[in-house]
């Protein structure tokens, strides 16, 4: 089965970020994190054992907690032209 375009430039974003060497705002970081989530169906409580990471982490899923997840793909290929290229 042929990959869908969206779902391509959505690896390629997350390729870049994942060998991205400068630091990352935490503001970007967050809505990176909830983005990659949503577009992965991926529910799953934040695994830092810093509580006040996994607040903030819950805190931006629950931001974006009504999204699709196509829109989440693009908001997060989006994201990384805007602020990481």
């Amino acid at each position: 089965m042929k990959k869908k375009k969206s779902h391509i430039k959505f690896e390629e974003a997350v390729t870049y970020v994942n060998s991205y060497t400068e630091p990352i705002p935490a503001d970007v970081l967050l809505k990176l994190y909830a983005y990659y989530k949503i577009a992965n169906s991926n529910f799953d409580n934040p695994g830092s054992k810093t509580p006040l990471i996994n607040a903030f982490k819950a805190n931006a899923l629950f931001q974006a907690k009504n999204m699709k997840k196509k829109e989440a793909m693009k908001f997060y290929i989006e994201l990384v032209s805007k602020e990481l290229k």
